[in-house]
């Protein structure tokens, strides 16, 4: 049995022996074409780091857990949006940006106008400063239906939920009364 083993690995070094320079010259001819060999690697595109910092505009504090949605064009494509929340400090950071898009910025927090503005990504990096104000009263040419504009005072408006109405409690009768509605006497005959 080992003889049979070696003599079958014998056989096999002699085989590839024989046919390495078929393989090496097969390799080393001058075709002109290049041999396909599956998919070609494409790089991805470059990216640029950009970083949004979210502060208040009246006391310049961060402003926490603010959605920051990017959303990407680039040659036309529409690349979806991506929203990334801001950090206790008021940062948030992504770096899948293609350099050369066009970059929609939205910034959303409670208690806040909503943020939005347009960006062209050329940079390997940018940075953004966001200051978020509170609500402001529209400047509107519309009017109400009585002619008069709207009294909508600016702020985040809460809504209206009716009150409980308060009814007030009758006063218990006076001790030995009934509770029953007096009732008028029965018709008599004349007499």
């Amino acid at each position: 049995m080992p003889f049979r083993s070696h003599a079958g690995l014998a056989f096999v070094l002699c085989l590839s022996a024989s046919l390495a320079p078929t393989i090496a010259r097969a390799q080393s001819d001058d075709d002109t074409t290049p041999q396909k060999h599956g998919r070609k690697y494409k790089a991805p595109p470059e990216t640029s780091h950009i970083e949004v910092t979210v502060i208040r505009g009246s006391n310049k504090k961060p402003i926490m857990n603010a959605a920051v949605i990017f959303h990407p064009i680039k040659d036309g494509v529409d690349n979806g949006t991506l929203e990334v929340k801001s950090d206790p400090d008021g940062k948030a950071v992504i770096d899948v940006i293609p350099l050369g898009s066009q970059v929609r910025v939205q910034v959303i927090a409670n208690g806040f106008s909503t943020y939005a503005e347009d960006f062209t990504i050329t940079e390997a990096s940018r940075e953004i400063l966001v200051k978020m104000i509170r609500p402001q009263a529209q400047i509107s040419s519309y009017i109400d239906n009585e002619g008069k504009p709207a009294q909508v005072q600016p702020g985040v408006q809460e809504p209206i939920r009716p009150k409980p109405s308060q009814a007030t409690p009758t006063p218990p009768p006076p001790p030995g009364t009934s509770l029953a509605t007096p009732q008028a006497p029965a018709n008599k005959p004349q007499q």
